[in-house]
């Protein structure tokens, strides 16, 4: 079966375009080896957390800073699809 990807945010901070386009790049990458990708709006102010099924793989606040989109497709690759690679997104 495979994994599905929840982002959480806060529409208060104005955070949906930020997580459409990451929602977005990661369908993108991951076309053939993602369920979907939901993104969810919770009423937490400064909320944003990425989830591979039930797991936590980044939470804006311990991080102090959001992702970058590199980050987060290596993220969800090592979880998601652990032998696929990201091309140029895998040079350091």
């Amino acid at each position: 079966m495979k994994p599905s990807i929840t982002i959480v945010y806060c529409p208060k901070c104005g955070w949906l375009l930020r997580a459409a386009y990451m929602a977005q790049e990661l369908l993108t990458t991951f076309a053939e080896d993602l369920k979907g990708v939901t993104l969810a709006p919770v009423e937490v102010s400064g909320r944003f957390t990425v989830y591979v099924n039930d797991e936590e793989i980044f939470d804006r606040k311990r991080e102090g800073r959001f992702p970058e989109i590199k980050e987060l497709k290596q993220l969800v690759r090592d979880k998601a699809a652990p032998n696929k690679s990201l091309g140029h997104s895998d040079k350091k």
